[in-house]
């Protein structure tokens, strides 16, 4: 579904990404790992369209995706839920969700389904309606950015630190919506701080290091993998692999 090849990213003169490859296939959970530094949020941002590419392709369904601004990534099927949060904090959590639909916006008649859809995977966002994004609780926001993600029906969902600064009990229920999502059709990208985490609830993981992928492989064979904790080492990143963020 998706193929990235051999990208590289720049900030200025600085070089973010180099030659980094990887592929997410129709119905797959994919994780993308490391460090701090090592290249995870512009990997993610490349993809979605809000940064640009010196070289390499991205593509989705065989069609390349290079150049193309974020909001027409989203309506060939990416949607990314971003670190941050990005939420617009005096608007309604509904008003918040209207957002994520615009790309679909000629069919309007779909709205409501879709809402209701959403509110089926988060029942607490429906009990908040009408209440402003800014006074919810981090959970709270963190399923309203998913929430909104999903409203344009995306093929594939990218998600960037599903878990900061969460408590244990919310980040297993979100864990738990991605699943239910990702089993009723939409492959899933994310990016994850906690390691053991990431790789129990994916197929397929990639681990970056100082912008280059340096590791790939079935998740469940990288969590018992000495090369997982040598290339957190080696991205010069004190980090717990077994699940403290560095």
């Amino acid at each position: 579904m998706l193929r990235v090849e051999g990208i590289d990213v720049f900030y200025g003169a600085v070089q973010a990404l180099r030659g980094v490859s990887l592929e997410v296939h129709a119905g797959e959970r994919v994780a993308l790992l490391g460090p701090n530094g090592a290249g995870k949020t512009t990997t993610l941002r490349a993809i979605s369209g809000i940064l640009g590419t010196r070289s390499g392709d991205i593509l989705f369904d065989g069609e390349r995706l290079n150049g193309f601004p974020a909001y027409r990534v989203v309506g060939r099927g990416i949607a990314h839920a971003p670190e941050g949060r990005a939420l617009f904090p005096t608007l309604s959590v509904e008003e918040n969700l209207r957002f994520g639909y615009l790309p679909k916006r000629k069919d309007r008649g779909g709205y409501g389904q879709q809402l209701e859809r959403v509110f089926a995977y988060f029942p607490r966002l429906l009990e908040r309606r009408r209440q402003a994004a800014g006074t919810l609780s981090g959970g709270e926001q963190q399923m309203l950015v998913v929430a909104r993600s999903l409203m344009s029906s995306p093929k594939l969902l990218i998600v960037d630190e599903l878990s900061l600064g969460l408590a244990p009990k919310i980040v297993a229920l979100l864990f738990d919506i991605i699943a239910e999502v990702n089993r009723e059709g939409t492959a899933v990208l994310l990016v994850e701080q906690f390691v053991h985490t990431a790789l129990q609830n994916t197929d397929r993981a990639y681990v970056l290091a100082k912008g280059q992928v340096v590791l790939e492989g079935a998740s469940r064979e990288l969590a018992s993998s000495d090369d997982l904790v040598a290339s957190y080492l080696g991205g010069g990143v004190e980090n717990d692999v077994g699940g403290q963020a560095g």
